[in-house]
Formats: C-alpha cells, sequence, structure tokens
C-alpha cells in the first residue's frame, strides 16, 4: 500500500506524519478519548474519514462548541431510534444541537406525557449501552426518496435541499451539505442497520461514546415553524461531555427555574399576563409599577444630563410611512396586520425611528443645532408567533427607550465613543458589570442589505473604532446587521453567568436617504446628517425581567417597590412605626408596616418571601430609646439605632445604589 503525508495541526502547533493510504482520522488519534471528530480543509468529518495526500487535519475535542454539537446531535438521533422503537408509527421530523442541548421533533397521535419521557430515556439508555456505531452514506435524491418514503417530513427536506436553512430551523443538520447522507446506526457486533436517518453529519463514532444525557421536557411546535403546517412534538434534552458537566448543568438550570422572572412576578406581585389581553400582553401591577417607574426616572436624569430632547410619538400611522423608512418591505412578517379605514391601511407601530425622521424634518435643521438627540420611551407592537412568546423578555406589546441621534459625519465617531460609554455607565448603575460587545456586520450574499458598500464599510469601521476603545472582548457576528446598517450590541452576563443582549447602537445611512433628510452646512450647502439608533434597554420590560432573574426578586433598595416593612413586637407598638413611616416617607422612602393580626415571626417571614431589603422592628426598649432594630435580607440583625439613624441609613442605601 502507498503512503500519504498528513499534517496534524493543533491550534499553532503543526506536526507532519507520513501513514499508510487509508487510515482514518481516529487513527491518527488513537488514545485520545475527548477527540469525536476532524476538521479537514475547513470542514468537519467523521472520525472514520480517511485523509488523503497533503491533507490538514485538526482534532475536534468534544468539549469545544462543535465537539457538544456532535454529541448533541448524536444524542438526538439516540433519542429520534427510540422514540420510534416504543411508537413505531411515530414520524420524524427534525433534530438539530441548540444551545445547551437538542430535540427533535415528532408526529404522534398524541402527545408525550412525562411517563413517555421516562421511557424513551431508558431505551436511549439501553441503545447507548449496545454501543452501535454511526456510520454515514451517500445517497442521492431518488434513492432517499424510495429509503424514505414512510417519512413525509423527510422527503419534504430532501426537496429543500441547497435551502435549507432559510426553509426551516434545524433543516440545515439534515440536508445542509454539497451531498445528500443517511446515518445509519449499526450493530456493533454483526454490523446490521438498527436504525438510520438523513442528515448531514458528522457524529460521534458510537452510541457509547455519549458520556452523559437527560432529556427535559416535551411542546408542541409546527413543522417549520409554519401554524399553517401541522403540529408535531418536540421532545427537548441536553449531553454533556460528563457526569459532573451535566449535574452542573442541571442545578443551574434549577437555579434559573428559581429566578424565572414569570414566576417571581407573580410571587410579587409584579406583573401578570390576562388571558383577556392576549399573548404577549402584559400589565404592571402597582408594585411592578414602583420598579418600573424607578427605572425610567432614572433613566430620564441621566438622558437630560447627556443633553437628549424628549419627544413622544402616536402608536399607529399611516401604512406608508414603513414603506418609505424600508422596515415594510424588510420586516413585515415582524408587524401587524394593516388596519382598514379612511380608504387607506394604518399600522401599529414596530418601531419609533420613522417618525422620529418627521420630527427632524419638520423644519429646517442647521449645523448648529448637531448633534440633536431625540428620545422617546415609545410603546411598539410586534407580531410574535405565540411559540416564541416568553414573558417579558418575548412580547407583543412593549416600550423601547428609544434614541435616536443625527449628527454630522465628522461628529460621528465621537458621539458614537460618547454613547456606547454613556450606556455602558448606565447599565453598570443599574448592578450589571459584565460586558461583551458583538460586532452586526452586512452579509454580501444576502439581497436583505440596502446601500452602497462603501457607506457599510464606513459605518461599520467607525462602530469597530469606538468599541475597540472600551477595552471590552468584541464579537464579530457575521450578517447580523439591521437591513440598513451594522450595529453594535452590548452582551450583558447576569448573576448566574448566563447572556442577554441588552442595549444596541446602530449606523444608518439610509433612512436619511429615503426621507430626505437635509440640514444646512456652515458653507450654505444641504448636506445629509448620519442617523444613529440606540436602543439601552431594548426594552423596559425585557430590562425589567433581567433586573428581576438577576437579582433573583431581591432588588437593590433603590428599585425595591417597599424599601422599609415595620414589624411591630405587638400592637402597642404600631403607633410608634406608622410615625416612623410618616416621616421616612417624608424623605421619599417607600416604607410600610405591618399592622396585620399575624404574629410577629410570620410577618418576619411574609416581609422575607417579599425580598424586602430592610425591616424594622420595634419594641418597649426601642421606644423607650427613640430607636428601632433593622432585620436584613440574610436574617441579620442590628439592634438599638436611633430613628433619625435609621432613616439617615435607607436614605444612604437608597442614594448609593446598594445592594443590602
Amino acid at each position: 500500500m502507498s503512503d500519504v503525508r498528513v499534517i496534524i495541526q493543533r491550534d499553532s502547533e503543526r506536526e507532519e506524519r507520513v501513514v499508510t493510504t487509508g487510515t482514518t482520522a481516529a487513527e491518527l488519534f488513537t488514545g485520545e478519548r475527548t477527540i469525536v471528530a476532524a476538521r479537514v480543509g475547513g470542514e468537519l468529518r467523521d472520525l472514520a474519514y480517511e485523509p488523503g495526500d497533503g491533507e490538514v487535519v485538526e482534532p475536534v475535542e468534544i468539549s469545544s462548541e462543535d465537539g457538544l454539537n456532535i454529541l448533541r446531535h448524536s444524542t438526538a438521533h439516540v433519542m429520534a431510534q427510540a422514540v420510534q422503537e416504543l411508537f413505531p408509527h411515530a414520524k420524524l421530523g427534525i433534530g438539530p444541537p441548540i444551545r445547551d442541548g437538542f430535540y427533535y421533533d415528532f408526529d404522534v397521535e398524541t402527545p408525550f406525557t412525562p411517563e413517555d419521557l421516562k421511557a424513551v430515556e431508558k431505551k436511549m439508555q439501553e441503545i447507548q449501552k449496545r454501543g452501535q456505531r454511526f456510520s454515514r452514506r451517500v445517497t442521492t435524491d431518488e434513492a432517499a426518496r424510495e429509503e424514505l418514503a414512510n417519512e413525509p417530513y423527510k422527503l419534504e427536506l430532501i426537496g429543500l435541499k441547497g435551502r435549507a436553512a432559510d426553509a426551516a430551523e434545524g433543516a440545515d443538520a439534515e440536508v445542509g451539505g454539497a451531498e445528500l447522507t443517511i446515518y445509519d446506526n449499526l450493530d456493533a457486533k454483526t454490523g446490521e442497520l438498527c436504525w438510520r436517518d438523513l442528515c448531514r453529519g458528522p457524529h460521534l463514532p458510537s452510541t457509547r461514546a455519549i458520556p452523559a444525557f437527560k432529556l427535559m421536557r416535551s411542546a408542541a411546535a409546527y413543522w417549520r415553524g409554519s401554524e399553517k403546517n401541522p403540529q408535531l412534538q418536540r421532545i427537548y434534552g441536553t449531553a454533556w461531555p460528563t457526569k459532573d458537566a451535566l449535574k452542573a448543568h442541571l442545578e443551574f438550570l434549577a437555579e434559573a427555574e428559581r429566578r424565572d422572572h414569570r414566576k417571581l412576578g407573580a410571587e410579587l406581585d409584579l406583573f401578570s399576563f390576562p388571558d383577556q389581553l392576549g399573548p404577549g400582553l402584559a400589565v404592571f401591577h402597582p408594585r411592578g409599577g414602583v420598579v418600573r417607574k424607578e427605572m425610567e426616572q432614572y433613566s430620564r436624569k441621566r438622558h437630560e444630563e447627556a443633553g437628549y430632547e424628549f419627544v413622544n410619538t402616536p402608536h399607529i400611522s399611516k401604512e406608508k410611512l414603513f414603506e418609505t423608512s424600508g422596515h415594510l418591505p424588510n420586516y413585515s412578517d415582524g408587524m401587524f396586520p394593516p388596519l382598514q379605514f379612511d380608504d387607506q391601511n394604518y399600522r401599529l407601530k414596530a418601531m419609533n425611528c420613522p417618525m422620529h425622521n418627521l420630527i427632524f424634518d419638520a423644519r429646517g435643521r442647521s449645523y448648529r443645532e448637531l448633534p440633536l438627540r431625540l428620545f422617546e420611551f415609545g410603546t411598539v407592537y410586534r407580531y410574535e408567533k405565540s411559540g416564541v412568546v416568553h414573558g417579558l423578555t418575548r412580547s407583543r406589546g412593549f416600550t423601547q427607550d428609544d434614541s435616536h441621534i443625527y449628527c454630522t459625519k465628522e461628529q460621528m465617531a465621537g458621539e458614537l465613543d460618547s454613547l456606547l460609554t454613556f450606556v455602558l455607565d448606565l447599565l453598570r448603575d443599574y448592578g450589571l458589570n459584565e460586558f461583551e460587545l458583538e460586532l452586526s456586520t452586512r452579509d454580501p450574499e444576502s439581497d436583505k442589505f440596502i446601500g452602497e458598500d462603501a457607506e457599510w464599510e464606513e459605518a461599520t469601521e467607525a462602530l469597530r473604532q469606538a468599541a475597540e476603545k472600551q477595552g471590552l472582548p468584541l464579537v464579530p457576528d457575521p450578517g447580523g446587521a439591521a437591513y440598513y446598517g451594522p450595529k453594535i450590541s452590548v452582551q450583558v452576563r447576569d448573576a448566574i453567568g448566563r447572556s442577554w443582549q441588552m442595549s444596541t447602537i446602530q449606523v444608518d445611512f439610509q433612512q436619511p436617504k429615503r426621507f430626505g433628510l437635509e440640514y444646512t452646512a456652515s458653507d450654505g450647502t444641504k448636506q445629509r446628517p448620519v442617523m444613529i439608533h440606540r436602543a439601552l434597554f431594548g426594552s423596559i420590560e425585557r430590562f425589567f425581567a433581567v433586573l428581576l432573574e438577576h437579582y433573583a426578586g431581591a432588588f437593590p433598595a433603590w428599585l425595591a417597590p417597599v424599601q422599609a416593612v415595620g414589624i411591630p413586637i405587638g400592637d402597642a407598638h404600631i403607633p410608634y412605626l406608622q410615625e416612623f413611616a410618616a416621616k421616612a416617607r417624608k424623605q421619599g422612602l417607600r416604607v410600610d408596616v405591618d399592622a396585620s393580626s399575624d404574629r410577629m415571626q410570620k410577618k418576619i417571614r411574609n416581609q422575607q418571601k417579599q425580598k424586602v431589603p430592610f425591616m424594622i422592628i420595634a419594641g418597649d426598649e426601642d421606644m423607650a430609646n427613640g430607636a428601632v432594630s433593622f432585620r436584613y435580607r440574610d436574617g441579620s440583625q442590628e439592634n438599638g439605632i436611633p430613628v433619625d439613624d435609621a432613616i439617615a441609613k435607607i436614605a444612604r442605601a437608597v442614594q448609593d445604589r446598594v445592594q443590602v
């Protein structure tokens, strides 16, 4: 047999080996059990792949992003095999890897029950122990159609080959490659076919290479995400490189569930989602209204200090406005259908920027007015599919803290620099401190984006330079730009390590052009302004949810609905605490007194559940000394604090925006 020269690339290290023709990638990495695939010529390959002469082979570790995707997609196949062994009439949909796990969609007669999921997981464990081999097989469209004749959804996917990514979420995991391939699950001893699936791959060498997995839940999901298509049953699962990693993930999920803003919103009486309003539409209760008011008031104050001017715009407009802005042709799926009256179409406002353009254009503008910074808490309405609506973080009606800055090109760099600094400083004031920046750019292959190449290059470079000045990690997001311009997104890490997209800054040369916006320059000529879009919170509702989960409901005193509650040891101490509360309220503090008939210990437990920052306790000795006792959230206590000092202590915590 002849020899071939193979180059093994590990980060910056290159090793050249001469091996026998037919040597597999697995044999190149014998004994390295954490390697589950190889990247050859930029393409992911199974370990069964045989490198050719001169090819560069990179090992793929199971704990890497690609390795985790391969692990999870392989586990999804095992789950689908288990489902079809238990439910032979189940038809296969799509089963891609997703963040922290995987799912697979099935067409079954009745929805899966928790008992069904336990049975599927048990069957998966049996399959995993069998050590079935994942074997790749190239096929033709015709042969695949014949082989998968009883799988209607797979037949549809075959017809989508070449445009799968645009046709359905996860479809490119099945038919996203240049070739059409099927993966067979083969018996480890006999080589007999146990199961097979249309799939792009790659996969683990065998089912035994799956270290740890767990099924999480089932849910309904429409085929290819469209409500016009059949409703399937989706099973979600997770898989990890070690049992310890799986255990840590499950503990993380349990903590995330305890912090779920929907659960906390109900427990703390902050907001609700009445069925009578419809999905994705929240009402804020008095306590939630306090938090929201404090958020908005502080933001207004900071914007005033930064030279913003406040505007207001209506919730509805003629449809033509959104045609001019470019939103209707590029964003119609995210807008509610038109309302017809006065012989023309109107639309609920899905974004504020077109109306701010009208304010700029309401009269002639001079270069002396620029930069012009317009700011609005503007409520918008977006049509989100029922399946993706999620509490306050993905809703159909929400209020953006939206600003649009109109400036000259010469002012653009300085404005972006100060904007990003302003945004990060304000987020820090709300207690968020871990940031990463994401630069979303245009996909040159897509016709979604409008404008000239030179304009995009100039706008992108201006954002890049502003981002780099912050000294934060800058992550590329190719193709993620808005249709009119590139953007910087601020990614925030919360108390348990989750990343949330918060503020966005976008440079737009297109809307000023489409609206014909002009200002008079110093030489008397008419010039086009640059438009910078900036949402600091993204939306008030979503930011509320992020803060609620970040603090697990225990807001710092300045944001807390109730900052302190007086708890009398006995009924005789109620008037004393009511005087304390009245004095504190005169200083702008939110202080209540629990005058209920409950025993003191129950009152303390109730206020702990409400996560009140300060409990103010008073008994005979406190009254005699003109003092109170403090009880904190962690159960610690501080006794004998004079009344004025106690009020000053609460006020200082509020003023300094500290957590207690």
